[in-house]
């Protein structure tokens, strides 16, 4: 959303000039030929995938030259900050950003908006949900094309659902509590070996305060929700945020289905160490290297789940062979490819997967997904990674507090502490919804 401070736009330019500059060198400027163009990437992964969508192209443009320069992401985001900034561009570039991080470039009119065409393409309901379209899209305008997005869904080990007695995954929040205790394991003292349930309690920073969010979007809530103008208000001192937290408390301190020592995430699902976990769809590659033979299975999550999306956006004169790129990128064709060989989830809609699924039926969860999945993503503005990582500190000091476990006074005061000091860095910005 167009944020209304003239002072905000200055000093967010500023400090992006800065730290460009301090960044790295800007590498490898596309020629400024209109049959040539550059893209760059945030993910080395896709650099296949891009090139594949060149190779595609060559029929209707025989001589396009097409120069992928895929990196790791905090490098490459260094690397558009300092070429939108510095003004140091030549030719047509193609650039990979996440919509969150292409809201401050919009702010400060540093990318051009799409085409007529581009734009009517985005727009159309046929090809992409609402949620892409203003993932891509700045005070109404569409300024990039939607491609992949990261998502959640829950991962289970389907030999221990078996042993457990359990045939289906859970459908509610509850049933994620009544299942991570039937299958926990534990030892001769009663002490959890491996966790019924994988809960995010330590370490990774605002990662904490993320994973927490996408639990309490299952039960209604929200760290942050727009306001109107530009503003923003918190939605987890309530209700929702009292369910979300007091099921990581009793998991923790009541029924001991995991405790912030066990091993985590994808690594302990992997080995074994854990029954149950949600994360997002790299998960399918990374246990085809590492656990091959580990039987296990996916499912949407009962209310929905983050996306953070992924849009291509073009810079440079004669753009049109970029534009024209970004689009070929969506065709079907190349989209199930995308699915199928790195693994990323397509943003465009009505596409049949089937031929991906049927080969490895784990990305259906994410593809497959029910009509009302709501998905939600993170807010395009300045202060958020701050927001986070406070969020996550809090979260870290409740996780070992057992006073707050069953105290619904305590964890009210708790959330509402919590949600105080997130709406001070929302106001010092001028960013709170009064």
């Amino acid at each position: 959303m167009k944020n209304a401070s003239v002072k905000l736009k200055i000093s967010t330019r500023a400090l992006l000039m800065n730290a460009a500059f301090a960044g790295a060198l800007l590498s490898g400027i596309a020629s400024a030929s209109a049959e040539t163009l550059t893209v760059w990437s945030g993910y080395p992964e896709m650099e296949p995938f891009y090139q594949h969508v060149a190779e595609g192209m060559k029929a209707s443009h025989p001589d396009l030259q097409v120069k992928v320069e895929a990196i790791a992401l905090r490098e490459h985001e260094k690397r558009v900050a300092l070429g939108l900034t510095g003004g140091g561009q030549e030719g047509v570039t193609v650039i990979e950003l996440s919509g969150s991080t292409a809201t401050r470039y919009l702010e400060n009119d540093l990318l051009p908006k799409a085409p007529d065409d581009i734009s009517a393409f985005v727009k159309d309901s046929k090809n992409f949900d609402k949620f892409f379209i203003d993932s891509a899209s700045y005070d109404g305008t569409v300024y990039g094309v939607p491609l992949f997005r990261g998502q959640g869904a829950l991962y289970y080990n389907t030999d221990m659902f078996k042993a457990a007695g359990l045939s289906a995954p859970p459908k509610t929040m509850e049933e994620f509590s009544t299942y991570a205790e039937k299958l926990t394991k534990r030892d001769a003292s009663g002490k959890a070996t491996v966790s019924g349930w994988s809960l995010r309690l330590s370490g990774g920073g605002q990662g904490i305060a993320e994973k927490f969010w996408l639990n309490l979007h299952q039960f209604g809530g929200a760290i942050l929700v727009p306001a109107g103008d530009g503003k923003w208000k918190t939605d987890f001192a309530n209700e929702a945020g009292r369910k979300a937290l007091k099921q990581y408390l009793a998991n923790i301190f009541t029924t001991k289905t995991v405790t912030p020592e066990m091993p985590a995430d994808a690594d302990a699902f992997e080995r074994g160490q854990t029954a149950m976990f949600m994360r997002e769809s790299w998960v399918i590659g990374d246990i085809a290297k590492k656990a091959p033979d580990l039987k296990y299975a996916t499912a949407p999550l009962p209310r929905g789940s983050i996306a953070l999306p992924t849009n291509l956006y073009v810079t440079g004169d004669n753009a049109a062979i970029g534009w024209e790129f970004a689009k070929a990128a969506n065709s079907p064709e190349n989209l199930v490819w995308l699915l199928q060989n790195v693994g990323w989830l397509p943003n465009r809609a009505g596409l049949d997967y089937s031929s991906v699924t049927s080969k490895q039926p784990a990305f259906a969860a994410f593809v497959d997904y029910p009509k009302n999945y709501e998905f939600f993503t993170l807010p395009s503005i300045g202060p958020i990674e701050e927001i986070l990582t406070r969020v996550a500190a809090q979260l870290v000091v409740a996780f070992a507090d057992p006073s707050l476990a069953g105290d619904d006074a305590k964890i009210d005061a708790f959330l509402k502490g919590s949600s105080d000091e997130v709406n001070t860095i929302l106001d010092r910005e001028g960013l709170l919804s009064k």
